[in-house]
Order: C-alpha cells, then sequence, then structure tokens
C-alpha cells in the first residue's frame, strides 16, 4: 500500500446512459473550485506522475489529448515532456478550461468536449492521457470507445481511475451517523472494470493499489473534497445543508487506525493500452 497526504471525491454511476449525478452539476462543482483545486489535488498528481512514469521513453507522440484536462496541470506537464507535440486540453467543465488557459501551454488547444461524444476525427492522436476523470461516468465503455475511435494505430491511451472501496471510512461513519441516507459516492468493481476493459481494449495492461492518504480530522477530508469541487452528487442527495449534528457524529463515528490517526483509503487503478497496427 502506498501512502500519500491529501484527498480525492468519489464519484458513482446512479444511472445507466447517465454520468453521476448531471453533467451540468459535474461541471459546475468542479469549475467553480478551479482556483483551489491544484492545492488540493495531492493524490492527482501522484497518479498523474504514475501513468507519466510508466510511458515508454521512447515514444515521440506527434499529437496529444489530455482528456479531462481540469486546471491543465498535466497538460502542462504533457507540454513540457514532448514540446514538439500538438496538444489539446480537453474538460467538460468551462470554469476549468479558463482557469486552463491561464496556465499555458501557450502551443495547446483548449475544447470543451463530453468525453463520451468526442468532436474529434477518428485516428487523430497519438496519444489519450486521462488523469482520474472516467469515474464520473456510469458508461466508461463509451469512453474507451471514443479513445479507440480517436487514436491513432499504435498510439498509447493512458487512464487512471478509483474502484470500490475508496473512501470506506468515510462511508461507514456516515452509515452511523445518518443511517439510510448516502454521502459518499461509489465506484466500480475491480472485477467489473477488468472485464470491460479487456472487452473494449482488449491486451490492455491494468495496475492497481490502495492509497492511504492521512487527515488531521474527518472534517478536514470534507474541505479537501470541497476544495476540489468534488463532493457527493448523487441523485439522492439532500437538496439541504447537512445539519451540524450530523457532521459531528460522522466525526465521532469516523475509525482511526492503530496510532490513533484519521486515515482515507483509495483503491486506485491505471490502464494502460496500445492500439494494434492495421
Amino acid at each position: 500500500m502506498t501512502a500519500i497526504a491529501e484527498s480525492l471525491s468519489v464519484a458513482c454511476p446512479e444511472q445507466p446512459g447517465s454520468w453521476a449525478g448531471s453533467k451540468d452539476s459535474i461541471a459546475r462543482g468542479f469549475g467553480g473550485a478551479c482556483d483551489t483545486y491544484d492545492s488540493a489535488s495531492r493524490l492527482q498528481k501522484a497518479m498523474g506522475d504514475t501513468m507519466l512514469a510508466n510511458l515508454p521513453a521512447n515514444f515521440k507522440p506527434e499529437s496529444i489529448l489530455d482528456l479531462g484536462c481540469g486546471t491543465g496541470w498535466f497538460t502542462r506537464k504533457l507540454g513540457e515532456r514532448y514540446p514538439e507535440a500538438r496538444i489539446t486540453g480537453a474538460d467538460l467543465a468551462p470554469g476549468m478550461l479558463k482557469h486552463a488557459e491561464t496556465g499555458g501551454p501557450t502551443h495547446a488547444t483548449w475544447l470543451h468536449a463530453d468525453a463520451e461524444q468526442l468532436p474529434l476525427a477518428d485516428q487523430s492522436a497519438d496519444m489519450i492521457f486521462s488523469n482520474l476523470m472516467i469515474q464520473w461516468s456510469s458508461r466508461p465503455e463509451v469512453i474507451l470507445a471514443e479513445c479507440r475511435r480517436v487514436l491513432k494505430p499504435g498510439g498509447i491511451i493512458a487512464v487512471s481511475t478509483l474502484l470500490d472501496g475508496t473512501l470506506r471510512e468515510l462511508e461507514q461513519a456516515w452509515a452511523q451517523a445518518d443511517p439510510g441516507q448516502p454521502h459518499v459516492n461509489r465506484f466500480a468493481a475491480d472485477t467489473d472494470w477488468q472485464q470491460l476493459t479487456t472487452r473494449v481494449l482488449p491486451g490492455s495492461e491494468r495496475q492497481a493499489d490502495t492509497i492511504i492518504l492521512p487527515y488531521d480530522s474527518p472534517m478536514a477530508l470534507n474541505r479537501e473534497l470541497k476544495h476540489l469541487g468534488a463532493g457527493y452528487k448523487g441523485e439522492q442527495r439532500r437538496r439541504t445543508v447537512t445539519a451540524p449534528g450530523r457532521f459531528k457524529a460522522m466525526c465521532k463515528a469516523y475509525p482511526r487506525n492503530e496510532a490513533g490517526q484519521v486515515t482515507a483509503s483509495y483503491n486506485a487503478g491505471w490502464l494502460y493500452w496500445q492500439k494494434p497496427h492495421l
């Protein structure tokens, strides 16, 4: 298991053919957090860095798609690593794209796009890099199929996601503090993810790890989720502010490790695939 300090939200498929919550609510949530996102995203940075480190050293893409680019953190890193490549940063949230534009790279193109319906030509990208975006969709197979369509023969896809069991400590605490009311989104089971990726991208390579993040308190975890713009967005969520008493009960019920510390578990998954030549 890997230990890293920071936080992340979780997402859950609610309805077949839809995103976790509505696409508008997801775009508003992330777009509204564009100014605080980078300071609260060490996990996202660590998982993206893992993907960068696993890309073949001799691979020289001419065109790159950063799918779900957010603030453009990895669009910039990709631009530094591949300065001659044409780079497109695509995201569902206009607010994130506006923020990304201010920080470069200057030769990048920014695209407001739905990953399930990419407005890109067949075989137009040598590399697709997507860090912690696909878990927000209840149709990951559609996104992977779109990536396969857009990718050139010989091109590479690198995707990271989160799997079932993520934030299990928080879910346990809320189950005691507010029984029957969901507060934590959920991810696909690892077996379902394996079956899906094998079907859509045969021959793909998968890696997994459990990442443990420490926090000063359960409320610190909650604040980090807010800074990421990634709180619970399920359709069953309360439409009113959660009462302070429930938050206190959740904090009291939150489990601690043997040293008495507050931690959160994240079941992380990475996917790599190279499209066969025709």
